[in-house]
């Protein structure tokens, strides 16, 4: 017995993951797991890319500056034919309006949560009292595994109704001389609730990743600063937050990327606006990831096919904008890090 635990022991040791059959073996594991990842990511745009191409064909560079989505005339004769493609009567499928909701939405929600979730990270890293803090990062970790149809009931019971209520009255009253402030809410569906809803599902992210980062700092910073004089606030923000950018940037683009394809939540919220701008907060907005849910019942009575595969172009579109999102964020940390290398 002793004798089998001695061998097993030795075979786990350091030094036989050294040795050259362990070596090549996890250098097979991690790279059939690292091209697992790309060619899943892959093969789910390459198909998503096969299936619209008679979309993109048909629809051509108007499916990005055209506002208008209809699905065309599905009791009349004949079809209309572009590119060699052919969709329903009078069908014009331009993704302008949800392209402008998604990205309107997601910026309005980082303009919320970032101060927030950066004050909650912070506090619940140096001001929280030790005996509470395990609750509290319970608490908000827990806010981060709700899932999303419930924050859209909620908003749908609750934060719908006392926007239209009283905190767009409020607003119009007070601060309906700011261009896109001012305006009727109606029921209280549209765009500050979509910005509402998506903050609390994002902020929960943002805080526990912050907190994270901040954790894994050596503390030896912040004392620091402190005993050259600076008060908390100033050792927070001028000391601690600088040491850890990157991380606070990746948190960032984490949830902007939450944003930009929550659905269900902003579906119940929205106001569902079709070939509509937002006028102002208050405004009915739709977004790409929300649209795609709300048209597919209807898209599916099309007998040319080409609305189910407009909305396949859109999620194409929505998967380059996220990609296009995660590069732009790559660049901007990458260039950070060189700057703070040189002046190193």
């Amino acid at each position: 017995m002793d004798l089998v635990v001695g061998d097993a022991a030795k075979a786990a040791s350091p030094a036989a993951l050294q040795r050259p059959v362990a070596q090549i073996g996890l250098r097979v594991l991690t790279g059939i797991a690292a091209f697992l990842s790309f060619a899943i990511i892959f093969l789910m745009l390459f198909f998503l890319i096969a299936y619209a191409y008679p979309a993109i064909r048909f629809n051509g560079l108007a499916f990005f500056i055209d506002p208008i989505w209809n699905i065309g005339n599905q009791y009349g004769s004949g079809v209309t034919t572009r590119n060699g493609f052919s969709g329903a009567p009078g069908a014009s499928f331009g993704a302008l309006v949800f392209i402008y909701g998604s990205v309107i939405t997601a910026i309005l929600t980082m303009v919320v949560a970032v101060p927030l979730s950066l004050m909650v990270a912070l506090a619940l890293v140096f001001r929280v009292p030790r005996r509470i803090r395990p609750l509290a990062n319970a608490l908000v970790e827990l806010m981060a595994g709700v899932p999303s149809v419930v924050y859209g009931l909620w908003g749908l019971v609750v934060l719908v109704p006392w926007i239209g209520r009283q905190f767009a009255p409020f607003v119009t009253a007070h601060f309906g001389f700011i261009p896109f402030l001012g305006g009727q809410a109606g029921s209280g569906n549209g765009l500050a609730a979509s910005v509402f809803i998506l903050a609390l599902m994002v902020i929960p992210i943002m805080v526990a990743t912050t907190r994270d980062v901040i954790l894994a700092q050596s503390p030896a910073i912040f004392e620091a600063s402190m005993a050259l004089g600076s008060s908390t606030w100033q050792a927070m923000t001028r000391a601690v937050l600088p040491s850890v950018r990157s991380g606070v940037v990746a948190s960032i683009l984490l949830a902007f990327g939450r944003a930009l394809g929550e659905t269900m939540a902003v579906l119940m919220v929205c106001g569902a606006a079709v070939n509509v701008f937002p006028q102002n907060i208050f405004s009915p907005v739709n977004t790409i990831a929300a649209v795609i849910v709300s048209q597919l019942e209807s898209a599916l009575t099309d007998a040319t096919g080409m609305a189910q595969r407009s909305l396949a172009e859109l999620a194409c579109a929505l998967f380059v904008i996220t990609l296009l999102v995660n590069i732009a964020a790559r660049t901007i940390m990458r260039n950070a890090d060189r700057r703070e290398g040189r002046a190193a």
